[in-house]
């Protein structure tokens, strides 16, 4: 009988190849694509422009890919920010860190680029009920059915954290910091999320 982390390992891998639920609705950017460096110049151009016309239609993309070939465990994404947002136009660079008994505990989600948004902690780790282990929440600010089920893909996870982007929730914030400054400093918290944004594109050529 194969063992926890070995199933764990092959269902990941399924999702990497879109044999699952990550088969692209709308657009999926190639699965095996890597983050982009200043010396991938004519690449991340080519890259850029494609989620910029999209988004004309008003959706969000993404592109996954393994930080490691020999390890399923760990992959790397790029989010591009949900049209009509504060977001829009940027591509945020994160991890997933699958655990070895994955689906049934949730992966952590940690964005490498810059954030400044209420639901995400200083560090980019994401804080949303999706990522949250199963079962009721001892806070009881959230239903289990809003918290991790095994039945989540990759795919299901990533909309997620779009639709985060896109509606943050100031009621119970991992970043304090920004969650009041989007309530009492709406233009400051504008132009300091928009400066993230800016950042992620110098990064990317």
């Amino acid at each position: 009988m194969a063992s926890d982390s070995a199933r764990a390992a092959l269902l990941l891998s399924k999702q990497l190849k879109g044999e699952g639920s990550m088969r692209a609705r709308g657009f999926l950017f190639p699965l095996s694509l890597k983050f982009q460096t200043r010396t991938d110049a004519n690449q991340s151009r080519s890259f850029h422009s494609r989620p910029k016309d999209l988004q004309k239609n008003g959706a969000s993309f993404f592109s996954a890919g393994l930080v490691d070939d020999e390890n399923p465990f760990e992959w790397q994404i790029i989010l591009t920010g949900p049209a009509s947002t504060l977001y829009e136009g940027g591509m945020f660079k994160a991890r997933l860190t699958f655990p070895k008994d994955y689906p049934y505990k949730p992966p952590v989600m940690k964005f490498v680029s810059e954030m400044w948004h209420p639901n995400i902690y200083k560090d980019g780790k994401v804080c949303i009920s999706i990522l949250h282990p199963a079962g009721d929440d001892p806070n009881a600010y959230e239903m289990a059915s809003e918290r991790w089920l095994p039945v989540h893909t990759v795919e299901s996870i990533l909309n997620s954290v779009i639709s985060l982007l896109a509606s943050p929730n100031t009621e119970s914030p991992a970043n304090v910091d920004a969650a009041k400054q989007m309530r009492e400093e709406p233009d400051n918290f504008k132009r300091r999320v928009r400066r993230t944004v800016d950042k992620t594109l110098d990064e990317a050529f």
